[in-house]
């Protein structure tokens, strides 16, 4: 009977049903603190029941039952707290995306192309990059515009596409590029047809050869100077920016400028950065889309 009443507490799965207690008003700064200062993310007094729900739910996983523990365990360091770190930041994040989620966006993009090597005919190399990428529609999407928009050229440049993420558990369905018949509604029949490849069980995969002109990889948006970017002649960073304060929004778009090739196009999510001006950015007059492209030198 202790057996069947222990097995009733915990579960054959391992989790602990305890319940774990409110957290008050202390610990939530203490771990608003802790997410704003590795991640840039701020959580409102209001998103308190979300923070309490997910860590819950992680502590049941764990067999824990103290926030505090837990706490102390990721500031601990170590490679544990580093793979913990990762898997609480993944539940964290909101990874609500799908495919080609802004239509005005991927249309200016397009255009943009093919107009930037157009006016360059000699340009060899193209290189985008989805900050922000989540599970990889957005930058499947943008790759699957990048060859629509190219091909007809004379000689259409080699263009690949870089996505980016916190979340490496996100990174790593974006590699697989891997999609269920639910997250294709929002493709056209000819991108489907052209792009995506029936796997069992109403799944769907992306085709090899659009696969192979991208590379997923982990960055922080607050740690920009370390992201192995260059010369980039297309950043799309679409909601994102949301979850930063309006301060480091601004720090986080001026790291990207410098990231961004002479002549290249920065695009953003509608009012995600309200009256922001830089020297060398030039906004597009459009009014479905935040864009910017950088100045080249003058001769």
């Amino acid at each position: 009977m202790a057996d069947t009443q222990e097995q009733n507490r915990t579960g054959h799965s391992g989790w602990h049903y305890r319940p774990v207690p409110p957290m008050d008003e202390a610990q939530f700064r203490q771990w608003q603190s802790l997410l704003e200062s590795h991640t840039g993310m701020t959580l409102s007094r209001e998103r308190k029941s979300f923070l309490e729900t997910n860590l819950s739910i992680r502590l049941r996983e764990l067999g824990q039952d103290s926030y505090q523990a837990y706490y102390q365990a990721l500031m601990a360091g170590g490679p544990a707290a580093v793979v913990e770190w990762a898997t609480l930041v993944d539940r964290l994040t909101v990874q609500e995306t799908r495919f080609f989620r802004d239509p005005d966006a991927f249309r200016l993009i397009g255009d943009f192309a093919r107009q930037y090597c157009e006016s360059r005919p000699g340009v060899r190399n193209l290189s985008a990059w989805s900050l922000g990428c989540s599970s990889g529609e957005e930058a499947y999407s943008m790759a699957m515009v990048l060859e629509r928009a190219l091909k007809g050229l004379p000689k259409p440049p080699y263009f690949s596409v870089t996505g980016s993420d916190i979340s490496q558990p996100a990174l790593n369905k974006a590699s697989a590029g891997v999609y269920s018949s639910r997250k294709l509604v929002t493709l056209d029949e000819a991108c489907r047809q052209q792009y995506m490849e029936p796997l069992d069980e109403g799944h769907y995969r992306v085709c090899e050869p659009l696969r192979q002109r991208l590379c997923f990889t982990r960055i922080n948006a607050m740690q920009l100077d370390r992201a192995p970017m260059h010369g980039m002649v297309i950043i799309l960073c679409q909601n994102l920016l949301i979850y930063f304060r309006h301060w480091r929004r601004r720090q986080i778009v001026n790291a990207l400028v410098e990231l961004l090739a002479p002549g290249g196009l920065l695009v953003l999510g509608q009012g995600e950065l309200n009256h922001w001006q830089h020297p060398a950015m030039q906004p597009l007059k459009n009014r479905h889309v935040m864009a910017w492209v950088r100045q080249e030198p003058k001769e």
